[in-house]
């Protein structure tokens, strides 16, 4: 009797203390927040990585970006231009509501209604139409044979179609995510407040379909200044933090009390050169205006990419936290090539193009990029201002918070500008269809070309490579259109990112992931 009485004791106890395990708050401090609470405002990665804590999407990636069942358990195609998808049963909305087709259905239709200037458009591109077969199976109509669908719907999030029916157009819809109204996600935690540039707070949901997460509250909170999230980390106010400098992550290898986790990135860092006629931010040596648009001089472009050196950006400005690139996705991707060539830094090739281009003395150039968004952005971004000016480019770098920047760049008002892409779907279409094909709203391209570029050939094989259901064949296409448009030079991809993230070492374990994003429930208790 004793023997049982002390049992169901030590049970209690050992229970009590899962409990309290299980009940702490997991603070994190983070470079960059959401814009909007609303998850179909945004594409930009911050958004995501924020809202995926209380919205799932509709198919998921892994660690390694690979393809996985999300609140779709499977699709398939089912004819030349229709995919099927199955639901997830049994999942429950945070409000207590079923999760069925009609909030599949209501979130892709809201999408062109509520979308910000870093367009989500792009995820619901190839639909033309939703059908509901039944409660749990739907059949997506697309606008011509789209073989890729299901990776685009890795960022397809679903929110309640009861919750957020008032607040689904432009001018509603920040009233209605931004207060929590239409905040009601099927994700593993629930929203509590969020202060624009603050904190979003957040409490577990136990009726997660995944299981429970092991944090009871998580706090994310916004700190730019990479010092500053350090020091935070440091003063023991946040748990953990993502992208740790290159400088701070040698030195931290010292400290007993902190862990650093380093990931391969899926962001790699492109120049854009405007390929329009008439473009503003470019001027003579003198500071008067130009006669042409030297940007779309193909000489010139090449003479830009020999001019940065590539390894010395890797080795010095980021202390060895990245690769050089020579392409718009990282190395094995679906659709990067092997054929292109490792870029060429020479100083002597560049002034000898720009001389027979007419530049003998070079000219002025405003640099734009974000100094807020990724590890080394603005840092980057300085670099390149010092190496163009050794080819007598003399350049005005502007770096600048990427809450500016973004919408700036939408407007079409830089010339020239640098910002990380991430192929987060981790195949081609996604990042040539949205940024190398020349917009098209007829096949739903060239949503985030912002420097007219147009190469006819490459337009020519995305849309014969998002239409061709033999992968192997898709690949091929999509390869051919990755050579033509890196020989353009009118984006040129400069260094392939690393990043690390670093957390108290009694408190978390992080396993990083190649599209950067901290999810809280992934994040293991240390003990």
């Amino acid at each position: 009797m004793k023997k049982t009485i002390f049992s169901l004791v030590l049970a209690s106890v050992m229970g009590m203390s899962a409990v309290a395990a299980s009940a702490e708050t997991l603070t994190v401090g983070v470079r960059g927040g959401p814009e909007s609470m609303d998850p179909h405002y945004s594409a930009l990665g911050p958004q995501a990585d924020a809202v995926k804590h209380i919205f799932d999407p509709l198919v998921w990636t892994g660690d390694d970006l690979q393809l996985e069942p999300g609140l779709a358990t499977s699709w398939k195609a089912v004819d030349a231009d229709t995919w099927e998808f199955k639901l997830r049963e049994g999942v429950k909305f945070h409000d207590g509501s079923t999760f069925d087709a009609e909030d599949v259905k209501f979130s892709i239709d809201r999408i062109p209604k509520v979308t910000g200037p870093t367009t989500t458009e792009i995820y619901v591109r190839r639909v033309k139409q939703v059908e509901i077969v039944d409660p749990y199976t739907i059949h997506i109509h697309t606008n011509g044979t789209a073989a890729t669908l299901p990776y685009d719907f890795v960022r397809l999030f679903i929110v309640s179609s009861e919750a957020a029916k008032d607040y689904s157009t432009a001018e509603t819809s920040a009233e209605g995510f931004n207060s929590g109204k239409a905040t009601i996600g099927t994700g593993p935690f629930k929203y509590v407040s969020w202060e624009p540039k603050g904190s979003l707070v957040m409490e577990r949901y136990d009726d997660y379909w995944r299981g429970p997460a092991p944090w009871e509250k998580v706090v994310r909170r916004e700190i730019s200044d990479d010092s500053s999230r350090l020091a935070a980390l440091k003063a023991g106010d946040v748990d953990v933090i993502n992208y740790v400098s290159s400088a701070d992550y040698l030195s931290l290898g010292t400290d007993p009390k902190i862990k650093t986790f380093l990931g391969d990135s899926v962001y790699v860092m492109n120049l854009q050169l405007d390929q329009r006629e008439v473009t503003p931010k470019v001027r003579a040596k003198d500071g008067s205006k130009l006669d042409k648009n030297p940007l779309r001089d193909a000489r010139v472009r090449e003479a830009i990419d020999l001019a940065i050196d590539r390894q010395t950006m890797v080795d010095v400005v980021l202390e060895g936290l990245g690769k050089p690139a020579n392409q718009m996705m990282p190395a094995g991707f679906f659709g990067s090539s092997e054929k292109i060539p490792a870029p060429e830094y020479s100083v002597d090739k560049a002034k000898a193009l720009l001389k027979e281009a007419g530049y003998p003395d070079g000219f002025q150039i405003d640099l734009y990029c974000t100094n807020d968004r990724l590890p080394g952005d603005g840092a980057i971004c300085e670099g390149l201002g010092q190496m163009f000016a050794q080819i007598g480019i003399d350049t005005n770098v502007n770096a600048i918070s990427k809450t500016v920047y973004f919408p700036t760049q939408a407007r079409k008002e830089y010339s020239v500008f640098m910002n990380g892409w991430g192929t987060l779907t981790g195949e081609a279409s996604y990042t040539l269809g949205s940024l190398a094909h020349s917009p098209n709203e007829e096949v739903k391209m060239g949503a985030f070309n912002r420097i007219g570029y147009k190469n006819d050939d490459v337009d020519k094989l995305m849309q014969e490579g998002v239409q061709e259901p033999d992968a192997d064949k898709r690949r091929a296409l999509f390869e051919q259109a990755m050579e033509k448009t890196m020989a353009d030079r009118a984006y040129i991809s400069i260094v392939v990112l690393q990043t690390v993230w670093a957390g108290r070492a009694d408190k978390v374990v992080v396993t990083p992931r190649a599209d950067e994003e901290t999810l809280a429930y992934f994040i293991k208790p240390a003990k």
